[in-house]
């Protein structure tokens, strides 16, 4: 058998930026149709930094790796932990761990596994929470998870085993007020859950990290500093004004009581609609130009909105984009 070749943990060269990468893919390793080169292949294509190898309960693909990164793309070491009730990623373990899946809710043993994994630095995500199979519906409690996959794959498909995603993302969207008020809360994510030749990317994960590697990307995620596409084509940038200060996506801005304004600067959403997000829920939206490209601005306060988080939409009402919040105090 030839040697393991164990991708870099660093890509080098590249500094602080906005990256684009799928955290949920699979190869002929497990039940994927690709393999790790025409994956790779594709990756680049669909203009992604970064993926993560996550075949179900094993490892055996982190050893294929290595000749198929490279400076223009990061590969993360995962594993989908696919339980009895429910899936979960682990993401950026050490090559050939393999983190133990046999069990369910009622064993009560979960945290165990997620400490292991946060152990070796790693990130623990809630996969596809509402995907209508057996062991697809995530059972388990947040707590103690990282992030959460939102956004699984198309955003709405007629495929009978696609997942949920307006379901997870009302779910996660209601919890967010408490969470932030205990300032716990999980950012969500968004990944294609690759397992056929053309869908890697479709969602992906827009990450701020200090540099292209693993830890960085997992410390963007932890935070965050992120929002979810559904192609490269869509451009995104969400801030927050009060007075002379400005924070990001993932941030907290303190306004001292003075009114607050949002920006969205957008592209490749043509006639899309833009619409803000807070403790009351969907509270504001107005439309992109038939261009796609423009610019929306909403004003509140930290009083009216303890956090503020968008959602762009296709005029039909399909998914394009949505980010995670900036918080108000």
């Amino acid at each position: 058998m030839p040697e393991p070749d164990f991708p870099p943990t660093r890509a080098a060269g590249r500094g602080r930026g906005w990256y684009r990468g799928d955290l949920h893919v699979h190869s002929v390793y497990s039940d994927g149709e690709l393999t790790p080169q025409q994956l790779a292949a594709e990756a680049r294509a669909a203009g992604l930094d970064f993926l993560a190898t996550t075949e179900h309960n094993a490892s055996d693909a982190h050893g294929a790796w290595g000749q198929h990164a490279g400076d223009d793309l990061l590969v993360i070491l995962g594993e989908e932990v696919t339980t009895r009730t429910g899936h979960w990623l682990a993401l950026g373990i050490p090559a050939g761990q393999v983190i133990d899946w046999n069990y369910g809710v009622r064993e009560e043993i979960l945290q165990r596994h997620l400490d292991e994994v946060h152990s070796t630095g790693g990130l623990c995500v809630a996969a596809h929470p509402h995907a209508p199979y057996a062991s697809g519906t995530f059972m388990y409690p947040y707590q103690g998870l990282d992030a959460v996959e939102v956004w699984n794959g198309p955003w709405s498909s007629e495929l009978p085993w696609q997942a949920d995603n307006e379901t997870a993302l009302a779910e996660w969207g209601r919890a967010l007020a408490a969470d932030i008020h205990h300032e716990r809360w999980r950012p969500a994510i968004g990944n294609s859950d690759t397992h056929l030749q053309s869908q890697i990317g479709i969602a992906h994960t827009v990450v701020l990290a200090e540099e292209l590697s693993t830890d960085a990307i997992l410390a963007g995620i932890r935070a965050g500093h992120s929002w979810i596409a559904e192609s490269a084509a869509v451009e995104l940038s969400l801030t927050v004004s009060a007075g002379n200060h400005t924070a990001g996506i993932g941030e907290r801005l303190t306004t001292g009581g003075e009114p607050a304004v949002a920006r969205v600067d957008m592209r490749g959403v043509p006639s899309g609609v833009v619409s803000f997000h807070t403790v009351q829920g969907k509270i504001h939206s107005a439309p992109l130009p038939d261009t796609g490209e423009g610019t929306v601005q909403w004003h509140t306060t930290a009083a009216e909105s303890a956090f503020i988080r968008i959602e762009v939409r296709h005029p039909e009402g399909r998914m394009a984009a949505l980010s995670n919040p900036i918080i108000l105090t």
